[in-house]
This record gives C-alpha cells, sequence and structure tokens, in this order.
C-alpha cells in the first residue's frame, strides 16, 4: 500500500471517529437534557405552590382539621427535626466506628467481609423494608407506634450511609502517614484518632450530612413505626408527626387547605436538603 493509500485510509477512519464521537456526544447532551427538563419542572412546581403555602402560621400553628381556615405545620416540623436529629447521634457513632473497623482492621479477614457485605445490604435495601422489620420487631411487641421505633428506624438508613463514606474517605488517606507515625513510636489507636481520621475528617462530615439529607425525607419507615399525630407532643414513646408523613396526608387529600400545607412542607424539606448537600459539597472541594 502507498503512502497516499495509507493517508486516505488514516483520513476516513478519523472521519468515522469524529462521526461516532459526534454521535454520542449528541446522546449525552439529550440525555442530561432530558434530566434536567423535569428536574427543572420539579423545582419550578416546587417553588410556584410551595411558596404560594408558606406563611407564618406554617411554623406557628399545628396541623389543622378538614377544611379549616387556620393551620400550619408546627408539630410536624417539631416531629422530624427530633426525629432525625437523634436519628443521627444514634447512627452515626455507630457507623463512624464501623468503618473505622473495616478501613484499619477488617481489611483481610472474614469479619471485615462480612460486616462490609451486610453494610451494603443494608444501603440498598428498600426503606420501606427496614420499616416493616422495626414494625414488626417493636411496634408489634410493644402494641403502639412511637417515635422511638420511627428513630430507631431512621438510624438503620444512617448506619450504611455513614459506614461506606467513612471506610472510603479513611482508605484514600495514604499509607505513609501511619507508616510516618508508627515509625515514631504511636500505637495504632493513635494513629488512627489523631492521623488518618483527621485527615479524612472533611469526608466523614460530608458522609453525616448527607445521610441527614436521605432520611429527612423518608416516609415509608415512619407510616409503619411512628405513623403521625395531629397534635404536638414532645413525648418520644407516643406516635409523633413528620414532615413527609403529613405530606403524604395530605397531598392525597381532598381538602385545599391540606394540599397547599403538602407544597409548604415539600419546599421546607426541598429547601433543607438543598442546603445540606450545598455544605456537603462545600467540605468535599475544601478536602480536595
Amino acid at each position: 500500500m502507498s503512502l497516499l493509500q495509507q493517508s486516505e485510509v488514516g483520513l476516513r477512519r478519523h472521519r468515522q471517529r469524529k462521526r461516532v464521537n459526534a454521535l454520542a456526544l449528541t446522546l449525552a447532551l439529550l440525555a442530561m437534557a432530558f434530566g434536567l427538563f423535569w428536574l427543572t419542572w420539579i423545582l419550578w412546581e416546587t417553588l410556584k405552590l410551595g411558596l404560594g403555602g408558606l406563611t407564618l402560621a406554617v411554623f406557628t400553628e399545628m396541623t389543622p382539621p378538614p377544611q379549616a381556615e387556620v393551620g400550619g405545620l408546627a408539630n410536624a416540623i417539631f416531629g422530624s427535626v427530633v426525629m432525625v436529629g437523634l436519628a443521627t447521634l444514634l447512627g452515626t457513632p455507630v457507623g463512624v466506628f464501623a468503618g473505622i473497623f473495616l478501613a484499619e482492621y477488617g481489611r483481610n479477614n472474614w469479619l471485615g467481609r462480612i460486616t462490609q457485605f451486610i453494610s451494603d445490604i443494608l444501603l440498598s435495601a428498600p426503606s420501606i423494608v427496614i420499616g416493616l422489620f422495626i414494625y414488626s420487631t417493636v411496634v408489634a411487641r410493644v402494641k403502639s407506634f412511637s417515635a422511638y421505633a420511627g428513630i430507631l428506624a431512621l438510624a438503620l438508613i444512617v448506619i450504611p450511609v455513614v459506614i461506606r463514606t467513612t471506610e472510603n474517605m479513611l482508605s484514600l488517606v495514604p499509607g505513609a502517614l501511619r507508616e510516618a507515625a508508627y515509625a515514631l513510636g504511636a500505637p495504632k489507636w493513635r494513629v488512627i484518632s489523631s492521623i488518618t481520621l483527621r485527615a479524612a475528617r472533611a469526608g466523614v462530615i460530608t458522609g453525616i450530612l448527607l445521610a441527614i439529607a436521605r432520611i429527612a425525607g423518608e416516609t415509608a419507615p415512619l407510616l409503619f413505626t411512628a405513623l403521625s399525630n395531629q397534635f404536638f407532643t414532645s413525648h418520644l414513646g407516643e406516635p409523633m408527626a413528620s414532615l413527609p408523613v403529613t405530606i403524604f396526608k395530605f397531598a392525597m387529600s381532598p381538602y385545599e387547605n391540606w394540599q397547599k400545607l403538602a407544597w409548604a412542607g415539600v419546599f421546607l424539606i426541598t429547601l433543607g436538603v438543598l442546603a445540606l448537600n450545598i455544605v456537603a459539597r462545600v467540605f468535599f472541594r475544601n478536602r480536595q
């Protein structure tokens, strides 16, 4: 084959690669536009209808009866904050310590592999399955819905998220840092607490914030555990209102005042999750 023929073949292959590249780029852009279209539509509807139902009474009044003139979401907001906060306090230490074990102690033993396998199953399990599990093991035995059961269900969702994030962040810490600390005579627990965990601190905090963002909008586990309550209560042994369950109940109703409150609750949850994700991204960027 002459040099001219080789040049023509190479040119045809180059044009073919450009056509394939243009086709792949076009399909990728169309897929991105398709996703952004629905996301923008959802956000627009949330802003339009949520801001329309957002009043001062939403934060000061309890959930109203049907067709009442005045009502709010104060009890649901309080219940969500309490259950999400306590679930985070309960699940975060378990997740962090389990992640430390997997990254520092359990890489090459059977217990670490089993722990990682169970964590992966919990991470991918539907939240309704966790809610049914807590219902059968806690609610059905005590014969009462309660905030305690809701907190336990949400904590089981937090744990695998924190485990995965903590393990991944600790695995990214260079081994040279550990070796330098060992060379100075530091014990392993001191190396973990003062070197590796401190180096991965921003990533671990990011995982915790993302776990909070995930459980903030969970509805199914709370339907089987905390249920709901039309009145304000701070007693954890009783059913407790929450924003996701209240949104579910009010959005399905035929009453206009309940539907407005449901959209106001959707706006509040969306705003809270957005704020948590922004904070998490800022931590991750600082770590990078």
